[in-house]
This record gives structure tokens, sequence and C-alpha cells, in this order.
């Protein structure tokens, strides 16, 4: 099998393409040869040295990824619901960016013909977080009023989907302007075009009595204004702090302006939360595979939605396995929208 490896922090010439091993299924557990792999903003935090999950439970070297799509080739004892050959995709705990992946049966799931191989990769690690992110780690209000930051993003264009279905009112903010008719189509009931326009003023005009919930995954440069524009009883909900990780060209990452980001992340006292009456609240999908109640759950829910075409199939962008770096390149930019896979073997079908 073949497989990206990190073995130190650094930029995207360490995803080194390796040769491994073969893999064997233990009980309870399946091989998959794999047709693709998702790539996500962690990823690249995890080919940074910064990712607590990677560091507290892996360590170096290290094989990324967290979603996958492919083919049943093994089956181990005790897993009757599928069989070699059987086109599936999954959640892993990292190590998705190889042509093989173990993972436990219970978190693996047969392909929908709605998304295909290439979008079934792309599928969970940003559904599932923005369903629980929504369902799960709050609960909001019928009609609740919902800032998204990121909206183009993976994550986020799962959230735009999510609001429409739930029937929430959703504003999207994005980077660049051509992201804003990709969003609009996703559902979401405004789009604030930040590169033209001061996004908190724009969003306050729009929803002038404050928002349910806000969803953040930039940290620095937004959480302060994005607490701001919360009503009492609002959610400030916290994934990610892109604006703290700034890069060079290389993806190598800048440590002293990290730590300044750091040094300015806002500080919420309790004091004035409860003054406020609003929430700050965080949480990392990495951290919820041993809550099989959680996923299962969340996953169920989202098949079904797909099966009833209530969620479009994300926009995918595909790269090979050995140009991961240029596909991490592209995702560090700000630049891409909906989901970058990996595909495995040069001569796969798109699908």
């Amino acid at each position: 099998m073949k497989k990206i490896v990190i073995h130190s922090p650094g930029g995207h010439t360490h995803l080194k393409l390796e040769e491994h091993p073969d893999l064997e299924a233990g009980p309870g557990q399946v091989v998959v040869s794999t047709h693709a792999a998702g790539v996500n903003y962690a990823d690249v935090c995890v080919r940074w040295g910064v990712y607590e999950s990677a560091k507290r439970f892996v360590g170096w070297p290290i094989t990324p990824g967290f979603e996958y799509s492919g083919f049943i080739k093994h089956a181990g004892s005790g897993v009757t619901r599928f069989k070699p050959g059987d086109p599936v995709f999954g959640i892993g705990f990292f190590n998705s960016y190889a042509s093989e992946v173990c993972v436990s049966a219970k978190h693996v799931y047969p392909i929908p013909a709605e998304l295909g191989l290439s979008g079934s990769a792309a599928f969970p690690a940003v559904f599932m977080t923005a369903y629980h992110a929504l369902f799960q780690l709050v609960r909001l209000p019928a009609r609740a009023r919902v800032l998204i930051h990121s909206a183009g993003g993976g994550v986020g264009s799962a959230l735009v989907q999510l609001c429409r279905i739930a029937g929430f009112e959703s504003v999207g903010v994005v980077g660049s302007s051509h992201k804003v008719s990709y969003v609009r189509e996703l559902g979401a009931n405004h789009v604030i075009d930040k590169s033209k326009e001061d996004w908190s003023r724009r969003a306050k005009e729009l929803v002038p009595g404050g928002f349910d919930a806000v969803l953040d995954a930039n940290g620095t440069s937004t959480l302060r204004a994005s607490y701001e524009l919360l009503r009492p009883t609002g959610k400030l909900i916290s994934y990610g702090s892109h604006s703290i990780l700034p890069m060079s060209a290389s993806g190598r990452m800048n440590y002293l302006k990290a730590a300044w980001g750091m040094i300015r992340m806002p500080r919420f006292s309790p004091v004035r939360l409860f003054t406020d009456n609003k929430s700050v609240i965080g949480f990392n999908l990495s951290f919820l595979f041993d809550r099989d109640d959680l996923i299962t759950e969340g996953m169920d829910a989202l098949l079904r939605w797909v099966e009833e075409g209530r969620i479009i199939p994300p926009k995918v962008t595909e790269f090979l396995l050995e140009n991961a770096g240029e596909a991490h390149r592209l995702l560090e930019s700000g630049q891409s929208t909906g989901k970058l896979v990996l595909l495995m073997n040069r001569n796969a079908n798109p699908s």
C-alpha cells in the first residue's frame, strides 16, 4: 500500500508518499481499498504539529486524513454488514491519506448513489461537524438566526445546508466574491462578501436584534465581533482558529505571528457571560470518536437527508495522492469552495 506520511512538523514538502505493508482487518474491523480521501483544514494543522488530538493520541510519524471512500477489501471476524467489493465510505481517526485504511466497521457506511465515490469521501467530516454544532452541541429556537463564517468552505457550506433544512435563517460570510453565488445556491438567506464590505456592520443591518448563534472557525480576527453580534441567550460556537495560524508560501507556519495571535485572542470572563446572558462554546470533532451514539445519530440523519434530496452533494475538487501538497496549498489560500479530495489512483474515474 502507499500512503502519505509526515515525520515532523513543517511545510508542504513534509508530506511524503511512501510504500508500506498492506493492512489486516482485526475483529470488528474492515480494510477498505481507498478510492479517495477528503482533505480538511484539520489535516493542515496536523502537518504543522498543532492539532491537539494528533499530538495526544498519535505523535510522529503520522498519516493525516479523517474520511475516505472505496471498496471493502477484507472484513474481520464478527463483521456481517459488509463483504469484499462493497462500495463504502466513512470516518477514520487519521490515516485516510492512504490506498488502504483499516477502521471499525461501525463507522463505515454504504455509498449513496447521490454522492458517488469522490462525493462520499468529501462528506462525513464536514457534515458531521456541522450536525454536531447545530443539533447536538446546543439547542437553538425555531427559526433561529445564524451567522456562518467561511460559508463557502467545507464545514461552512455544510452549515448553510443544515440551517436550510432546519428552517433557520442563515447569513453566510465569505472572503471572495466568487463564493457568493455558490453559498446562495446552497440556501443561505443572505451572503456577505467581506472583501467588499464591512462584514460585522452588514450583519448588524441584516439582523439588528442579534443572532441566536454565530459559527466561527477564524479565531482572533473575528471572535470578538462575533460575540458582540449575539442576542441575549445567543451562542458563539468556535471550532477552529485559522487566523492565528499564518503560513508562508511553502506552507511553513510563522510561529512568531501565531504567538502574537494567541496573545490577542479575546478572553471571555464568566462574569461577563452571565451578565450578557451569552455563551461561548468550543468543540473538536476528533475527540468524539468514542461517542458512537452521537456519530450514529448524526450520520443516520445526514444520510436520510441525502436520500431525500435535501442535501446537495459537496462541490469537489480532485487531486492525486502524490499532489497532496498542492491540495494543502489551495486550502490554505482560502480560495477553494466546497471540498478537496485526494484520488489514490491516477486512472481512477472521478465520480
